[in-house]
């Protein structure tokens, strides 16, 4: 059996206060082990599903541009620039951009994060096949991509085997501020978003991608 997986539904939130948040989940996640000191169902695994205010996050990767020179290329746009924990580069989160936080505990035996890379882009891909849109995998690239377009980025972190940070997936947000850097270290025209490609034409909307979203998740991680 796997542990229950509960999902929050966070709307519209700062990125700071997500972050603080799934600070809060790890600390809780790690807190409570049975009797036997074993993570697996001590508490529940949690996938947190939200829409942030602008901001730039800059991760671990030593290639990605540095927060000084980011916040002379963001001048004058309003978009604060966070250092944070997960691993890749430079990238953008903001409105009509979904961000998925899963909270998870990998038990022994799951334990290749590698593996997990890839399953949280089979999360993505099928959420796409949803809407008629065929995403795909790059060779030697973290993400999913539309034909030469990239339209989710995925980073993680791991405490204590415990899972953050996660995936974005562009819906409908305006590509602009990604010109202004190197998204996830590429040029800023490979970015792309769902509203461009869905074949009736007819853009979901946040909350019907959430949908779609928590469905795949369940499915690929057998929750």
């Amino acid at each position: 059996m796997k542990p229950l997986l509960e999902v929050r539904r966070l709307g519209r939130m700062e990125y700071t206060a997500a972050h603080a948040l799934q600070q809060a989940q790890i600390a809780e996640r790690l807190s409570i082990p049975d009797a036997l000191g074993d993570l697996s169902f001590a508490a529940p695994d949690r996938l947190l599903l939200v829409e942030h205010e602008p901001v730039v996050t800059v991760g671990r990767s030593p290639r990605s541009e540095k927060k000084a020179e980011l916040e002379v290329s963001l001048r004058g746009t309003g978009c604060p620039v966070v250092e944070i924990e997960r691993g890749g580069e430079a990238t953008w989160h903001g409105p009509g951009q979904l961000v998925a936080y899963p909270i998870l505990y990998l038990a022994e035996g799951h334990r290749d994060l590698h593996a997990y890379l890839r399953k949280l882009e089979e999360v993505v891909i099928q959420t796409l096949a949803k809407l008629g849109i065929e995403g795909h995998r790059e060779s030697g690239k973290t993400g999913v991509w539309i034909g030469a377009k990239k339209v989710a980025s995925i980073g993680i972190a791991v405490r204590r085997w415990v899972t953050w940070h996660g995936a974005s997936l562009n819906l409908d947000n305006d590509l602009e501020t990604f010109r202004r850097f190197h998204p996830c270290g590429f040029d800023p025209d490979v970015m792309t978003r769902i509203a461009d490609h869905v074949p009736s034409g007819e853009v979901p909307t946040m909350t019907n991608l959430e949908d779609l979203f928590e469905a795949a998740f369940r499915e690929v991680f057998g929750q």
